[in-house]
């Protein structure tokens, strides 16, 4: 009889590790799971935020060549005018230089 209640004792115990082995695993799946689903959110944001930075460098550099483009115009229109000036000033000037030598 005593052996037959060590035996039966055996196993229950076996079978109780065999259970506490299955939670064990199930705990060690949900734990790699849950870390899986960890690193796979923040590969997703780091993603987002280099993402939103390429964007807002894009829109920077695009403001800058906006800028660069009007200074460019502002500049062209500004060196027409200058040379309108000069144009006239010289034709004014030869004109004057035209008077002078019928006058003498």
């Amino acid at each position: 009889m005593r052996t037959s209640v060590l035996a039966a004792l055996a196993v229950l115990s076996i079978a109780s590790l065999s259970a506490c082995s299955e939670k064990t695993q199930d705990s060690v799946e949900n734990a790699g799971a849950s870390i899986g689903n960890d690193i796979s959110q923040s590969v997703d944001r780091a993603g987002d935020k280099i993402d939103n930075g390429l964007d807002e460098a894009g829109r920077t550099i695009d403001e800058g060549t906006d800028k660069i483009g009007a200074a460019t115009s502002d500049a062209t229109a500004d060196a027409e005018r200058k040379a309108d000036a000069a144009k006239r000033d010289v034709g004014a000037s030869l004109e004057e230089a035209g008077k002078d030598l019928k006058n003498e």
